[in-house]
């Protein structure tokens, strides 16, 4: 599992400088609007693209990009094995990793989320949030679009079939209980500070707290656990 403290000088970085994406569709229509949103943002700078998952895995490891915007349905290698290369449990000096798709219940995006991916997306998301999740990522946080969060963590967990949820390392305070069930439901962590009434950084040490105890690499692995451990229940 990858620790916080491997993430930092990312997140260092990308306060300091642009935020370099490589973008990854099959379709050059797809690949081109993606360009022009992420390049019409102050910040953000596409340093590559590629039309499979194999020449996208190629090029992750040579530019070393801050963010990789991956679709889930690519020829010669799809995004979640691209994904699980490039961040997946084991790599080092993991890559950030947002899934794009059009398939909002592609059975694919648990795969992708558990290959490591920190946010998926749907095409018709629209900009605002296609660069808040790329910001996201780039600062060693997650983002799923809000509209399909509950949906798509419930699905997985009706499903079921999978290996029971793991112990967490220690026991989890009363306060992070209420932080891992406001962040399963979508919040950020400025709503959390909100409406636990806590600081900002106070909530963002009981994320830390809640990944190091759970093993979990983010945000969207923290909420996974939520809704297998039944702490947070279908609606």
């Amino acid at each position: 599992m990858v620790g916080a403290s491997r993430s930092a000088p990312r997140r260092r970085r990308a306060m300091t400088k642009p935020i370099r994406v490589l973008v990854a569709d099959d379709q050059d229509l797809v690949r081109t609007g993606l360009r022009m949103i992420l390049e019409a943002q102050p910040g953000i700078v596409v340093v590559g693209e590629a039309g499979d998952g194999v020449r996208a895995v190629r090029l992750a490891r040579e530019l070393r990009p801050d963010v990789c915007l991956f679709d889930i349905r690519m020829p010669q290698m799809d995004g979640i094995e691209a994904t699980r290369r490039l961040a997946g449990p084991g790599v080092d000096d993991p890559l950030a990793v947002v899934v794009i798709t059009t398939f909002d219940l592609d059975e694919h995006v648990h795969g992708a989320l558990k290959a490591g991916a920190r946010g998926f997306l749907l095409k018709d998301a629209g900009p605002e949030l296609l660069v808040q999740a790329i910001h996201a990522a780039a600062a060693g946080d997650a983002l799923i679009a809000p509209s399909i969060t509950a949906r798509l963590l419930e699905t997985f967990v009706a499903r079921g079939g999978g290996p029971p949820p793991a112990s967490p390392a220690e026991p989890l305070t009363e306060r992070e209980e209420e932080v891992l069930r406001t962040l399963a439901r979508g919040r950020t962590n400025l709503e959390i500070a909100s409406e636990l009434h806590i600081s900002l950084s106070t909530v963002k040490s009981h994320v830390a707290s809640l990944m190091g105890k759970l093993g979990a690499r983010n945000r969207v692995e923290i909420a996974m656990w939520a809704y297998e451990t039944r702490r947070v229940r279908p609606r």
